[in-house]
């Protein structure tokens, strides 16, 4: 029984408001007093002619109480429904062990695709901490999705084009060499990407040189793309090993380079569009009409931009994915860039414009500050999961030395310590790394749901239980129990809110919610000594929470260890 709906059904019938708007405007109360649903009459004031709390008396007199309904009663403007704590629990559990693993699920998004473009290091820098967000944010999104029946499509727009590989090509060629490359990898890159810039600032025609390099590129020279193929090779390598502790993946890695080939067309469409106009030598669109500035699409050497390829891309994208939205993680600094282009794409007449999307999000810092790979202050993403493992290491030799398999779980717990941090508070706040706030085990943490799934399932473990056929039900109806319920029961819409919102803290915040409600009922009751039926019911509600636990963990990236 989908209770919010059902109690939408009554209100219908009295207000003649549509089901759907009722559903949007219930709302959970704060506490147990106020009842399980309410319904504020706010909105009803000019239908009625009415004050609100007149209407929720009037309204409440008028509603048929159906036999799942303890009581109704009217607080100020809200009519609040009480539902019969027995039939609740029944329903909501029976729900979740059902369903399992698809709990949760939803096919709402059946028929439509959503590409998401996430991640999009840059070829020949080091995949650095300030990728992370994009990273986690948009697999987590992807996840969200997929749940609710979307087709998506994962897409890397890898930054593997453009003059930096000029400047890394003349960098090499000055300061370089073949061996030091083939031995340090992208550290090498990036020893000699930094210096560039340290050279360029005294000898400024280097940057001319630069990006005379880059249009032999476009021009498709030999010598040129050789280099860019090289670095690109070296640069997956150690991406794909930093994806892979992540337990992230793609459907598509079609960089900038994928698109050079195809950009000619769409600045002839542009042409045929009359869009393009001079501009000290550049071509650029106009959008003085829209309050910001001319969007470059060709630079006066004849190079591109990023705003060419990414219009080309989107073209690209709508024509092969046929997506219904297409979304954009990157931070908030590029607000600007996005809003640009996308108004390019509807100035030239495409009105799928309004379905790309610009997903921004904050910062994220050590205690140094902001990151740059041109000066070389960059903390690795590799290395940073390798500490977050290692500092894991400790904590469970501390506690459990003797845990099984204590490897693996040290690597679960501390990536998903990083990965939970990230996404532990909405996207647009800045994220600061502190090691013994996001290892922290008691902490509204990572470690601390994991800790808190690991627990269910040592009860479950320890009791050899399985579950009952006949479950009283009704041994559940005590405070510490009917909470946990009621969380257990809102899972799935905190599924939808998030990506309504495109906000997977709305997931995060919600297990953090449930792992403290479900250690108060470990605390407040005995589980494995209890007499038979309380036992049964117990249990039950146990594996319902282990379950949703791993669900909600799985969506945002995380595993879930059975032991910690």
């Amino acid at each position: 029984m989908d209770f919010k709906l059902e109690i939408a059904c009554l209100l219908e019938k009295v207000t003649g408001v549509s089901q759907q708007e009722i559903i949007n405007t219930i709302e959970i109360p704060p506490n147990k007093d106020m009842g399980d649903f309410a319904y504020p009459c706010f909105r009803l004031a000019k239908q009625f002619r009415k004050a609100p709390p007149l209407i929720a008396q009037e309204l409440c007199q008028k509603i048929e109480k159906p036999y799942f309904i303890e009581e109704i009663k009217v607080q100020n403007a809200y009519i609040n429904f009480f539902v019969k704590k027995s039939i609740y629990v029944k329903e909501v559990l029976q729900k979740v062990l059902t369903q399992n693993e698809n709990y949760g699920n939803s096919n709402i998004g059946e028929t439509k695709t959503i590409v998401i473009d996430y991640s999009s290091p840059n070829i020949a820098k080091p995949f650095h901490v300030g990728h992370l967000r994009s990273t986690v944010i948009g697999n987590a999104l992807y996840h969200i999705f997929e749940t609710l029946g979307y087709h998506c499509e994962g897409v890397n727009h890898l930054g593997d084009w453009g003059t930096q590989f000029g400047k890394l090509i003349v960098a090499y060629q000055k300061w370089g060499s073949r061996e030091a490359v083939e031995q340090q990898g992208i550290q090498e890159l990036m020893r000699i990407y930094v210096k560039f810039h340290d050279e360029a600032e005294k000898q400024p025609e280097l940057e001319d040189e630069a990006r005379a390099w880059f249009v032999k590129m476009q021009n498709g020279e030999q010598e040129a793309l050789s280099l860019w193929k090289w670095f690109y090779d070296i640069s997956i390598k150690e991406f794909n090993r930093v994806y892979d502790m992540l337990g992230v993946h793609f459907d598509a890695y079609t960089g900038e380079s994928f698109y050079n080939d195809k950009m000619t067309a769409v600045v002839e469409e542009l042409k045929e569009k009359n869009l393009l106009k001079q501009s000290e030598g550049a071509m650029i669109v106009d959008l003085e009409n829209e309050n910001m500035p001319p969007c470059l699409i060709i630079r006066k050497d004849g190079g591109t931009l990023y705003a060419t390829r990414d219009i080309t891309a989107a073209l690209y994208r709508k024509k092969t994915y046929r997506f219904d939205k297409c979304i954009y993680l990157t931070a908030l600094d590029q607000n600007l860039h996005f809003s640009q282009w996308f108004t390019v794409i509807k100035k030239m007449g495409y009105d799928w414009w309004k379905d790309l999307i610009h997903v921004p999000f904050g910062l994220v810092s050590l205690d140094s500050g902001k990151l740059s790979t041109r000066h070389g202050n960059v903390v690795l993403m590799e290395e940073l999961l390798n500490q977050a493992i290692s500092e894991t290491q400790k904590i469970i030799e501390q506690k459990n030395p003797d845990l099984y398999n204590k490897e693996e779980v040290a690597k679960q717990v501390g990536i998903g310590a990083v990965i939970f941090n990230d996404l532990y508070n909405s996207r647009i706040k800045d994220v600061v790394f502190s090691w013994e706030r996001m290892l922290n085990f008691d902490g509204e943490t990572g470690p601390y749901v994991q800790y808190t799934h690991a627990r269910a399932c040592s009860i479950l473990r320890r009791g050899e239980c399985s579950l009952a056929e006949n479950i009283d039900y009704s041994k559940l109806i005590d405070d510490a129990s009917m909470e946990v319920i009621k969380l257990l029961e809102q899972f799935p819409q905190k599924i939808q809110e998030a990506a309504d919102k495109l906000e997977p803290f709305i997931v995060t915040r919600h297990l953090i919610n449930l792992s403290q409600a479900f250690n108060k009922f470990y605390h407040d009751n005995s589980i494995l000594n209890s007499e038979t039926p309380i036992k049964e019911a117990r249990i039950a509600l146990v594996i319902a929470v282990k379950m949703v636990l791993k669900k909600g963990l799985a969506l945002l990236g995380i595993q879930s260890p059975e032991q910690m």
